[in-house]
């Protein structure tokens, strides 16, 4: 009898060079501040997609759903802890990575107790960026 594969259908994230610069900014932070390097992770980035279109579509920028991510981390990829950084409208990795470690809430995210992390920059249609970093603890 022969096996196939079992095709989750799941597609592998694709990241853009400006996603992957704010991915290596956060580690660096990390790094300056004795911390480990995290880890990509493809759902936390999926879930990050998910949350611009949604700010987008209602243009807002929030934390709306929130727990619907944390779960959806929880279920697929055994998250012990979830936090995020959102923004809107920075140009470059280093405007919207230096906005949040000037911001108490979104520092205390980029160097908690996380192993992986996620990103998905969205542009809507009238050019600015929405952004939205998710941390996971595994």
């Amino acid at each position: 009898m022969e096996t196939a594969e079992l095709n989750t259908g799941v597609i592998p994230v694709s990241y853009s060079s400006f996603e992957l610069n704010v991915l290596d900014l956060v580690n660096d932070y990390r790094i300056e501040n004795g911390l480990k390097e995290l880890d990509i992770l493809d759902d936390g980035s999926r879930q990050a997609e998910e949350h611009n279109n949604h700010m987008i579509e209602e243009d807002e920028v929030c934390h709306d759903g929130f727990p619907n991510r944390y779960s959806a981390l929880v279920n697929s990829v055994k998250a012990k802890a979830v936090s995020e950084n959102v923004a809107y409208g920075y140009r470059t990795a280093e405007a919207v990575v230096n906005a949040w470690i000037k911001s108490e809430g979104h520092r205390e995210n980029m160097l908690g107790n996380h192993t992986h992390f996620g990103i998905s920059i969205t542009e809507n249609s009238e050019g600015k960026f929405y952004f939205t970093n998710i941390f996971v603890r595994k």
